[in-house]
Order: structure tokens, then sequence, then C-alpha cells
């Protein structure tokens, strides 16, 4: 009987540290972000309020790898412009992988309000 208890007890708290691992590697692996607008992220693309290229870049490049199982680690990425400030608009930033590869970044902004930018990337 006893061995029975322990046995169920060892599956339980199995089952919660994989459930809490998910929860966790979900919560870390998240390609959407909000990003402000104010005076050192905002500039203009083509006469539209735009976030910087380089913190998309910077912010993209941070959350492509955020734990090693989640998404392939990358260098280098940039962003050929900033990413205008409207719900839809789109820019592809560039990185390299481990091996040396380019790799494509679609951004999407999903929503826009005159003080931020949610937008998302693909991984």
């Amino acid at each position: 009987m006893q061995s029975g208890k322990f046995l169920v007890g060892a599956v339980g708290g199995a089952t919660a540290v994989v459930a809490l691992g998910a929860l966790g590697t979900h919560l870390l692996s998240g390609t959407e972000s909000t990003t402000g607008l104010d005076e050192h992220s905002t500039v203009s693309v083509g006469g539209t309020k735009a976030l910087s290229a380089d913190i998309v870049a910077a912010r993209a490049q941070s959350k492509f790898h955020p734990l090693p199982w989640v998404g392939d680690k990358i260098t280098g990425v940039t962003c050929p412009s900033g990413l205008k400030a409207v719900a839809g608009a789109t820019v592809t930033c560039t990185g390299k992988g481990g091996d040396g590869a380019t790799v494509r970044i679609p951004v999407t902004v999903v929503r826009a309000t005159a003080d931020s930018v949610t937008w998302k990337f693909d991984r």
C-alpha cells in the first residue's frame, strides 16, 4: 500500500514539474511585444510615426531564442527601416543563424495607438 501512495505522489510531482516547465516555456517564448513610442524610440517612415529599426531588431533578436529548446540562436539582426505605427504594417528583418545562414524575420504590427505599438514576429 505504501509503494502505491509513493508511486501516485511521484507521478503527480513529475506531472506538476512538466506542467510548470511547459507554462514557463509558453510565457518566455512569446513573439509579441508592446513598445512605447517616445522621443527615444520613434522615427518617421514616409511621414508616418514608426518604431525605430534598431529597437525592433534588438527586441526581435532577444526574443527569438529565449530558451535553449525554443527557437534558433541568431545574431546580427537588422531591419531595413522603422516599423510604421499602423496596424497591419510589416517589415522583414534579417539575422544570421548559428550555421551562418541568413534568417528572415517577418514583423507585423498587431495594433497601434498614439503612445505604443504592439507587434509580433514569426519564428
